[in-house]
């Protein structure tokens, strides 16, 4: 019985929090730059539910830091168009990163090229999404995104197919991060905790519906 009980207690899942907006729909309270200032409306703006880059507006972070959490959110990319999601950022030296969901428009940008690491909802120049699930949207059409972080488990969701899974420190992760660009960095993305970023790339992007909820 005891035996039982422990078996059933692996296969529960985490306790969530009800989701929460980390974006007001009108406002850009509650964002950052990297030095942690508060964001005027520039180049990003914030109108009718729509949080976009339309000129040079920089990186933008999220006040508060999250550990295990869920975030969902819908991005769309203007043709030729770069931008990413960072999630559990943190300093490293003067750098200010964390694993990346890649935004981007895979046809007609130079980085759609570069392989499927490169690619829209891959952990960018780690893994590439799984081709076999991927439903990417054209340019200009509204897409469907999460992202799971629990302990060191990291996934990626793209239009309601899981696209990404991996474990920072597996044998798998090693083997990429020595490939990656960051390899110069033994502790990427082992923090427990860190900000998420919404990347200036110098492309219009637009994000809308944004929301967070804690895991226990």
């Amino acid at each position: 019985m005891k035996s039982l009980l422990f078996s059933l207690c692996l296969i529960i899942p985490s306790i969530a929090d009800e989701w929460v907006p980390i974006f007001d729909g009108e406002t850009l309270k509650g964002w950052t730059n990297g030095a942690g200032k508060a964001v005027e409306e520039g180049g990003w703006t914030a109108e009718k539910g729509v949080l976009a880059l339309t000129g040079k507006g920089g990186s933008i972070y999220t006040e508060k830091e999250y550990g295990d959490f869920e975030f969902r959110f819908e991005w769309k990319i203007s043709k030729a168009g770069n931008s990413g999601v960072k999630y559990r950022v943190t300093k490293y030296g003067n750098q200010l990163l964390g694993p990346e969901y890649q935004v981007l428009d895979d046809v007609n940008h130079p980085d759609g090229k570069n392989g499927g690491i490169r690619q829209s909802a891959s952990l960018y120049d780690f893994l590439e999404a799984d081709p076999d699930k991927k439903k990417l949207k054209p340019v200009g059409e509204w897409n469907s995104s999460r992202i799971v972080v629990k302990g060191l488990h990291l996934q990626h969701f793209l239009n309601g197919e899981k696209v990404v899974e991996i474990t920072v420190g597996s044998d798998q992760w090693k083997e990429l991060h020595a490939k990656s660009k960051f390899k110069g960095k033994p502790d990427f993305a082992k923090n427990p905790k860190g900000r998420i970023m919404l990347q200036d790339h110098s492309d219009p992007v637009s994000y809308r519906k944004l929301e967070v909820r804690q895991l226990r």
